[in-house]
């Protein structure tokens, strides 16, 4: 970044930020129209996080495996195993359907590098999961009530030797080995590095090195098909990820019922564990915008829907933790995309008053979308809420009524994204397009 960087408002990061992203700096763009493509469709992005009325309201087709879903030569598994079969549906789907912005394709993670790793976190299509589904979690308690110390103590530690060992199995010998801030003079050095010379340890690294191929081969294929992409000027919806410190817990360290047990049974090491990660989240969403360019850091929202927490559990557990790392995003200049998956009703107050303005993208699936409108319309861009049943049952006639309905409600003065509620695993041609052509169709501002 700038060298200047540390002395910049908020304000002016945010400003560099954009106008980096907005320039395409090293793309080497097929043709003027392309750029002009890629220009007018991140001016209008800016537009709407800015709170101001774009040409028209932008149109999000969220999704996952959905594409496999629109032909009948692929599965789920095929994309899954196959880079280049991934990477044939991406760019065909892309073509056929001229979607405003496009997900990444090494979204879809690459099968071959999972089984090499022995992942014991998910199954997906052809381990476990039938070859047309998409993947699914396995919730465990992979981090035991015992561990909150570790945690908190020493995260990157906890992980290397706790956590990952648990999830992977070529990784279980990790866990002989000893800490790695016990280095720090030359006597006892051996002694430090004694558990390298292992058998099993020494096996493990061999095993992780031969996955590391497998990823660079992935990465090889995939990241060529996105160069190709964005020089034809498609805008990729996301730069960075990260996630809300109660969900990094919630979904895959403690698991759902673990971390609902706690809040009762260790209380304040859930919030002293949320209090040692917001740095680490922090710093985990603004790597992807200070190497793509793109601004917009995606975290998804799981366990802090209604229903999940109540509100005084939300205001103490969940929300301040959220809320620094959104500040810790926003000061650095970056956009934080909030996918407020299930339904935030009773959270939108929240959201009124401690969010920065002018600063979020609030993306909502079950949420009344005229109140969150009401309430948040002077407050951060929103959007949704096009539910994937209606695009999966409903008529082309019904889905077009929908979004008609939802520009007409939350598009008044901009500050509005026509999206899918979910991320979508699958869908029909005819309401896809129908959902995809309702922005132009009646979006546009006069």
């Amino acid at each position: 970044m700038n060298a200047n960087w540390k002395k910049m408002s908020v304000d002016e990061r945010c400003q560099a930020r954009f106008d980096r992203w907005i320039s395409g700096e090293g793309i080497a763009f097929v043709s003027p129209e392309a750029k002009s493509a890629y220009q007018t469709r991140i001016q209008r992005t800016i537009d709407v996080i800015n709170l101001k009325t774009p040409d028209r309201v932008p149109v999000w087709a969220f999704h996952t495996f959905m594409p496999v879903s629109l032909y009948d030569d692929m599965t789920s598994k095929d994309i899954m195993y196959d880079a280049n079969k991934l990477v044939e549906l991406w760019k065909r789907y892309i073509k056929d359907y001229d979607p405003e912005y496009i997900a990444d394709p090494s979204f879809i993670s690459h099968a071959p590098i999972l089984e090499a790793m022995d992942y014991k976190l998910y199954k997906w299509p052809g381990n476990g999961v039938d070859e047309n589904y998409p993947y699914q979690c396995i919730e465990k308690d992979y981090m035991k009530a015992e561990d909150y110390d570790w945690l908190i103590q020493d995260p990157s530690d906890f992980w290397l030797r706790g956590y990952l060992p648990r999830i992977f199995g070529i990784l279980e010998p990790l866990k002989m080995l000893s800490p790695v801030t016990d280095i720090v003079e030359l006597p006892g050095l051996a002694v430090n590095f004694l558990a390298t010379g292992f058998p099993e340890v020494q096996a493990a690294f061999g095993k992780l090195m031969e996955a590391g191929r497998k990823v660079m081969e992935f990465f090889g294929t995939v990241t060529g098909c996105m160069q190709e992409l964005v020089a034809q000027g498609n805008v990729p919806m996301a730069g960075g990820f990260t996630k809300a410190p109660y969900d990094i817990i919630g979904d895959t360290l403690r698991g759902t019922h673990g971390i609902i047990m706690d809040l009762y049974r260790h209380p304040k090491k859930v919030i002293e564990a949320q209090e040692r990660l917001v740095p680490l989240a922090i710093k985990m969403g603004i790597a992807g915008p200070n190497h793509s360019g793109n601004p917009i850091v995606f975290i998804p929202l799981h366990k802090g829907a209604d229903g999940f927490l109540n509100d005084e559990q939300f205001k103490t557990y969940y929300w301040p933790f959220l809320k620094a790392v959104i500040d810790g995003l926003v000061e650095e200049g970056c956009v934080p995309f909030c996918f407020a998956e299930g339904g935030y009703n009773s959270r939108l107050e929240h959201l009124k008053n401690d969010l920065p303005k002018k600063r979020c993208i609030w993306m909502f699936d079950q949420t009344d979308m005229k109140k969150a409108k009401e309430m948040l319309g002077d407050v951060c861009c929103i959007a949704g809420n096009v539910p994937i049943s209606k695009i999966l049952t409903s008529t082309v006639e019904d889905v077009d009524a929908y979004c008609k309905d939802l520009i007409e409600t939350c598009g008044k003065g901009g500050g509005y994204i026509l999206a899918s509620g979910c991320a979508m695993d699958e869908a029909r041609p005819d309401t896809l397009r129908a959902m995809l052509e309702a922005g132009p169709k009646y979006g546009v501002y006069k």
